[in-house]
């Protein structure tokens, strides 16, 4: 006589410590098996694209901090170039190349914290991967903290520019990084890609097919590690990303192992456009002239950019006021987290969590 047995519904969350913010999963097992699993957002949910109406478009820079608050100056980024396409502002030069530096920095700083937590919900012993992450991400919160007074919302982009000069110590302090973060990326090379336990937990686990990748508009290193080359600032050039040699590092699996692959290749990447920028620095000013209440002509504009998690587009329609008549974001980390249940069906509950981390997800700018 076979074994009757019933399914079990499991909410988990929607505080966890593994879901990287206040998020459910309601997961239904059969036995220790995921047949079932309904994402559940909306607790951060905030008003976020209606509370641009009623703000100036300067005014609403800061809450852009608040999206994807480990990469708050890429938020602040592909804000401030919506309104400049809208309102028709040309940027100068220098703050070009000061916006590509601070988004290349901010998303070395993004990814050392997704591999540094994947390890942790791979299992890793007391945060030890993690601490190793911290080491090189606190010089790279001390070298926005020069040119912001900030270690985590830095509101620093504005609307034609940045809003000051970068200090005299920021860029022998950037050289210095630049030129030690490759051996570090190395040695996280030597302690983690061939790590038995990193290996055993990720090798063909989760795995989204490049097709399932590409119909869910999935974007970001999750999108290159199931094999799609797709990167914004090479496929659809924004600032000044073209004048920089850089590759887009891409897998062909798609699964958990290769999300953190594709992260740790980015990093030696925005190493590369760094070390470019800085020597092609220019000098002259960082601000165009702009008046204090910006009063775009009518019209609507989508600008995108490629943030460390994806593509963070810009939604803006302008009736000729001083502040949107609409906004609406583009988030990386939703779309890429309507993918989990496909990846996580036939799994169990601890390959759940690990498949949950390699997304690199912020709630921040999921629920809005």
């Amino acid at each position: 006589m076979a074994l009757r047995t019933e399914p079990i519904v499991l909410n988990i969350g929607p505080q966890h410590p593994s879901t990287h913010g206040v998020f459910r999963m309601r997961v239904t097992f059969d036995g220790e098996v995921i047949v079932g699993l309904d994402p559940v957002f909306g607790y951060l949910h905030r008003g976020f694209d209606k509370l641009a109406e009623s703000r100036t478009y300067t005014q609403f820079i800061p809450l852009t901090d608040r999206l994807d608050y480990l990469a708050s100056m890429s938020n602040n980024f592909a804000y401030c170039l919506a309104v400049e396409r809208l309102a028709g502002i040309e940027v100068p030069e220098r703050a070009e190349y000061i916006r590509v530096i601070m988004a290349e920095a901010m998303r070395i700083s993004s990814h050392l914290m997704a591999v540094g937590f994947f390890l942790n919900d791979c299992g890793a012993s007391v945060y030890t991967p993690l601490i190793y992450m911290y080491r090189e991400r606190e010089k790279l919160l001390d070298l926005f903290d020069m040119v912001s007074g900030q270690r985590l919302t830095y509101n620093y982009m504005r609307i034609g520019g940045v809003s000051h000069d970068l200090p005299p110590e920021f860029l022998p302090a950037l050289r210095k990084f630049v030129q030690e973060m490759p051996a570090f990326i190395d040695e996280y090379d030597q302690l983690l890609a061939e790590n038995e336990v990193l290996l055993a937990r990720t090798k063909g686990v989760g795995i989204l097919p490049r097709e399932l990748a590409i119909n869910a508009s999935a974007s970001g290193p999750v999108l290159r590690a199931s094999g799609v080359e797709w990167d914004l600032r090479k496929k659809d050039p924004y600032s000044i990303y073209a004048r920089f040699a850089f590759d887009i590092p891409t897998a062909e699996t798609g699964d958990s192992y290769d999300r953190y692959w594709v992260r740790m290749q980015e990093m030696r990447q925005s190493v590369r456009i760094l070390e470019q920028a800085l020597a092609q620095l220019p000098e002259g000013p960082v601000r165009a002239e702009v008046p204090h209440l910006v009063r775009p002509p009518r019209g609507e504009v989508y600008s995108r950019i490629e943030a460390p998690k994806g593509e963070l587009g810009f939604y803006i329609v302008s009736d000729g006021s001083v502040a949107p008549y609409r906004l609406h974001v583009r988030g990386p980390s939703f779309i890429n987290l309507t993918a989990l249940r496909e990846m996580c069906l036939g799994w169990k509950l601890a390959d759940a969590i690990a498949i949950l981390g390699s997304l690199d997800i912020v709630m921040g700018e999921v629920d809005r």
